[in-house]
């Protein structure tokens, strides 16, 4: 079982930015793949960013490919969202997502939400002038 813990969300401005952090525990976290999904009031939980166990492979939707950046401290046990240039259309509950994978699979990254087992509680992000 691994247990994440999202912080950073806000309110911010359109074209503003936040960086949101999600800090890993109960497993080692260099064997995790990492990602980041959104769920809007009345929509379906989202892809937003997926990091691969190396840390050298990441995906986006195109909805915020440029805009936004994931990445990960190993040493710190945490991974980040970046996102820049935020729209009124990113607000949402963002959730850190993981899942433990065999080494074989090192550079592999997931945008399914079905591919994760272990979720944060969210954040809310909202964007609004």
């Amino acid at each position: 079982q691994v247990q994440l813990v999202e912080s950073g969300g806000g309110l911010v401005l359109p074209g503003g930015s936040l960086r949101l952090s999600c800090a890993a525990s109960g497993r080692t976290f260099s064997s995790l793949a990492l990602g980041w999904f959104r769920q809007a009031p009345g929509k379906e939980r989202e892809f937003v960013a997926a990091i691969s166990q190396s840390g050298l492979r990441t995906d986006y939707p195109d909805s915020v490919k440029g805009r936004f950046a994931i990445s990960r401290d190993n040493a710190k046990n945490t991974v980040y969202l970046q996102m820049n240039s935020l729209k009124p259309e990113d607000t949402a509950v963002y959730y850190c997502a993981a899942v433990v994978r065999p080494a074989a699979y090192y550079s592999s990254v997931y945008s399914s939400r079905y591919s994760y087992d272990n979720w944060g509680q969210g954040t809310q992000v909202t964007v609004s002038s």
